[in-house]
């Protein structure tokens, strides 16, 4: 399972997040999406653990939580579903 970490300050890095969940038990991995033009942190992130009560734990203390003056959202990721905006005209993007 991967959390989805929402409502993040830009100033928060992936050693902060790992640092945070790991209060909770081992992370895996911390994904930190960026924009692609400017670069810039796009104001959330997903962290894995690995043990699905970890996660749940973190979930359960994290979410609603005020961390770098944000009030974070916490839960589970969900998966990617349907087509990605960048379609061309032969797949009927476009």
């Amino acid at each position: 399972m991967t959390i989805y970490v929402g409502n993040l300050s830009y100033r928060a890095t992936e050693e902060d997040l790992k640092a945070v969940f790991s209060e909770y038990g081992t992370v895996s991995r911390v994904v930190l999406p960026t924009d692609r033009e400017t670069g810039r942190m796009r104001g959330f992130a997903f962290v894995d653990m690995t043990e699905d009560a970890q996660e749940d734990a973190a979930i359960a203390e994290l979410d609603g939580a005020d961390w770098m003056g944000r009030q974070l959202r916490v839960n589970k990721a969900k998966p990617k579903e349907g087509p990605s905006r960048g379609g061309t005209k032969r797949n009927g993007g476009f």
